[in-house]
């Protein structure tokens, strides 16, 4: 068996979004191509590359996967471009077709619902600036955008001209709809008070055609202009409307056009809620920050600001940067970021994030990340990202448009001609019912109603703390039975206590907890600081230590007032020889079975007692545990490197039957993937030391994405704040999401089969149907917008 080791892909290519992503493709076939390599493919997030190791050693080897992936970026980049004015749901795909056929892009994926396409180039061939032109020459402006992977545009500035010009800016569609549909209304009165009736109302029904159509007929000169004919909604739609006026039905086609646009309007508008929610995260940041230079307070734009920069933080003001607490005390709310409900308070050493809103206190605060590499923008670039990312659902339905909507045209062309020719219809009849099947069969509601979910859950779960990165990981979340769980940092606190203190008959607590103090005060292990939070709370005196000597893997001795003073595992003393008492071992005997690590404490030749230490489970673990059961979750399994007494110990307290001890990271990994041959399996870990599992579950949830940018990055799935609580609303959300998705691909598809049948039939003509065909399409987005209100309630 050759040997085989296995890197991170996202380490590889950094700037890749997804492992769908061509470049990882390229990554593999590079690598191949290289002398000594054997094998190379790839396993979930990792590279896994078989060796020869007579030919290349593991750093050789290392070595060369980084620098094929840095070669591999930077020949391509990616781009994630944020657009305008766009109003047709199948505007997506005419993008995707232009942008691809475009020299030097290699892929495009254009999501219609978010009004974003991702983008990847070669940059020997193209650049970001002719991508650009070449979107407005599709009519999708690009929005404002900073750096590869750009923020979430704002609602566009509207024009200068007064409030009449920036409303009908932001309302141009509805105004034309709205239009047509007074020109609709004349025509049809006009007919009963004119005396030349069918003169004026045809006039006037052919304006509101024109105002009407005006969108739809754009895009399609527009394509064949470019010598492409789209077989797309805006197609079925033109031509339904001009067979209704070939067989002189100016008032139907009339009505189907303002019905159509209407629609199209009102669409526009309810999505644009569901933008709007996350683009909301855009404008949480200020855009000045009033920075101490020179001993003066300067006023300064966000942009000039850097790392080390001290911020000076006023009451109640919207925190601008990263940082650390250098001075003042203070509340602050960090709900915009993190979803937590309840103000937290900062001193000195705390950490703030841009984004959330300082309390009564004034803080100076020192920046640690300028922006652009700030939390917030992190989230921002990661949730545009997300927004291109087509769920399997969307998928498949758009694969089911593109074959379904070149069907309907042939259908409809049999349609018009067989029935006809076999005597079984006229040819105007036969014509009408024609045009009535195109407006039938027009999958507005089937383009809108899963892009439209997606975008709504990411919202809502943005707006909540918690980062989904993708319509994939928003419906995998949601199917997902089984939970992996951490111990260190997410069960637990991540920092151990001290939670025993049992001195020695006749010595006194505040004396023990003092001794062993003195001598962990030079420790810097993480035991030796719960000690010493425990002897600052209990406000116990601490002597000064002489000379430390630590024992590795045993413990430490120093002297305390002159006298020896030692502490550590009873291997310490064992292999010193020393006389253990009864009680000693007893008392450590009792710990460890609870779970805890123990410290013996020896001055001289007396025992002073023992000391218990645990990282301890979270205070609402089994009230989270609790909630994610009814959810849905019916196996909870707990994986940790401790050993199985801390292990079970833990997982006794907070509710957790099944329990996997003494695993290093590759054992985490093996673990998933059993855990996955029974269904898919989530992880939840710290996206640090947890990177493999997390990378190997069917979804990857980190805690604390906040305050870590490697948690971002590892996951599918981040709870900004370090709150194990938001699990039980992300998933519940998740399948919230799953239920929409499939109420809305069942309702589309539903009413399409209904208006296939009627209009065929003869049972209802061109008016009712655009009526009904326009009711779904919205139906769809008004069921998809509920996600934007979705609480966990249980």
């Amino acid at each position: 068996m050759t040997p085989m080791i296995r890197l991170a892909i996202p380490l590889l290519l950094p700037d890749v979004p997804d492992l769908s992503d061509e470049c990882v493709v390229r990554l593999q076939r590079l690598l191949e191509r290289r002398d000594g390599m054997r094998e190379v493919h790839v396993v979930d997030s990792q590279l896994c590359l078989h060796y020869d190791p007579e030919r290349m050693t593991l750093e050789q080897l290392n070595a060369l996967a980084i620098a094929a992936g840095a070669e591999i970026g930077n020949r391509y980049g990616h781009l994630v471009i944020p657009f305008r004015e766009v109003g047709a749901e199948d505007h997506g795909g005419r993008i995707e077709g232009a942008l691809t056929s475009f020299d030097g892009v290699t892929a495009a994926s254009a999501n219609f619902v978010a009004q974003t396409v991702r983008v990847e180039y070669d940059r020997q061939v193209t650049d970001r600036a002719a991508i650009e032109t070449r979107l407005r020459e599709l009519g999708a402006v690009p929005a404002a955008v900073a750096g590869d992977l750009p923020a979430i545009p704002s609602t566009p500035a509207a024009p200068t001209g007064g409030p009449a010009a920036s409303w009908y800016a932001r309302n141009r569609e509805l105004a034309w709809s709205l239009l047509a549909g007074a020109l609709l209304l004349a025509g049809w009165l006009s007919s009963g008070w004119s005396e030349s009736p069918a003169r004026l109302s045809l006039v006037l029904f052919i304006a509101s055609y024109l105002f009407g159509a005006r969108d739809n007929v754009s895009h399609f000169v527009a394509d064949l202009r470019k010598g492409r004919l789209h077989p797309n909604i805006d197609l079925l739609m033109v031509v339904a409307a001009g067979g209704a006026a070939i067989l002189g039905e100016w008032r139907e086609g009339a009505l189907l056009l303002f019905l159509f646009s209407l629609g199209h309007a009102m669409e526009r508008y309810a999505m644009g809620r569901a933008r709007s929610a996350i683009a909301m995260l855009a404008e949480l940041s200020p855009q000045t920050a009033t920075v101490i230079r020179s001993g003066m307070e300067e006023e300064v734009a966000i942009t000039s600001v850097r790392a080390g920069d001290r911020v000076v933080i006023r009451p109640a003001e919207r925190i601008a940067v990263d940082g650390e607490v250098r001075d003042g005390r203070s509340a602050v709310n960090q709900s915009p970021i993190t979803g937590e409900s309840i103000p937290v308070d900062k001193a000195p050493g705390d950490q703030v994030f841009a984004g959330t809103v300082n309390g009564e206190g004034a803080l100076v605060v020192e920046v640690t990340a300028a922006i652009g590499d700030r939390t917030l923008d992190r989230v921002i670039r990661l949730v545009a990202e997300a927004q291109t990312q087509k769920a399997p659902t969307q998928q498949f339905t758009d694969r089911f448009a593109r074959i379904f909507v070149p069907l309907v045209l042939i259908a409809d062309l049999f349609m018009m001609s067989v029935p006809p020719l076999l005597g079984i219809w006229s040819w105007g009849d036969a014509f009408y019912r024609a045009m009535a099947l195109l407006v039938a069969a027009s999958p507005c509601a089937l383009a809108l109603g899963t892009p439209a979910a997606v975008l709504s859950g990411i919202a809502q779960a943005a707006r909540n703390g918690v980062l989904i990165k993708g319509g994939a990981h928003l419906e995998s979340l949601g199917a997902i039975t089984t939970l992996a769980l951490d111990k260190t940092g997410t069960i637990t606190r991540g920092e151990p206590e001290v939670t025993d203190l049992h001195p020695a008959p006749g010595v006194d607590e505040a004396v023990l907890l003092g001794v062993t103090a003195a001598v962990e005060q030079r420790s810097q292990h993480p035991l030796a600081r719960a000690v010493l939070r425990t002897a600052a709370r209990r406000k116990v005196s601490v002597p000064i230590a002489g000379d430390l000597e630590s024992v590795t893997g045993r413990g430490l001795r120093s002297t305390v007032h002159g006298q020896r003073i030692e502490v550590g595992r009873l291997l310490l003393f064992e292999e010193a020889g020393a006389d253990i008492p009864a009680f000693v071992r007893e008392r450590v005997s009792s710990l460890e079975a609870a779970g805890r690590t123990t410290m013996a404490v020896k001055r001289g030749d007396a025992w002073l007692g023992v000391i218990g230490i645990a990282d301890e489970a979270r205070s609402d673990v089994r009230l989270t545990l609790n909630r994610l059961r009814a959810t849905g979750i019916r196996r909870i399994v707990m994986l940790t490197g401790d050993n199985s007494g801390v292990g079970n110990a833990v997982a006794s307290a907070v509710g957790i039957t099944e329990v996997r001890a003494g695993l290093l990271p590759e054992d985490k990994v093996t673990a998933i993937d059993e855990l996955r041959r029974e269904g898919g399996v989530a992880m939840v870990g710290d996206g640090v030391n947890d990177a493999p599992a997390l990378a190997r579950a069917t979804v990857g949830i980190a805690m604390g994405g906040a305050g870590t940018a490697a948690a971002l990055e590892t996951a599918d799935v981040a709870l900004m704040g370090d709150d194990l609580g938001r699990l039980p609303f992300a998933i519940g959300l998740s399948r919230a999401s799953r239920r929409v998705i499939r109420q809305n691909v069942a309702i589309s598809l539903s009413v399409i089969a209904l208006l296939v049948v009627t209009t065929t039939t003869g049972v209802i003509g061109i008016g009712p149907a655009v009526v009904v065909h326009e009711g779904s399409t919205l139906v769809v987005v008004a069921n998809a917008l509920r996600l934007l209100l979705y609480r966990l309630t249980n």
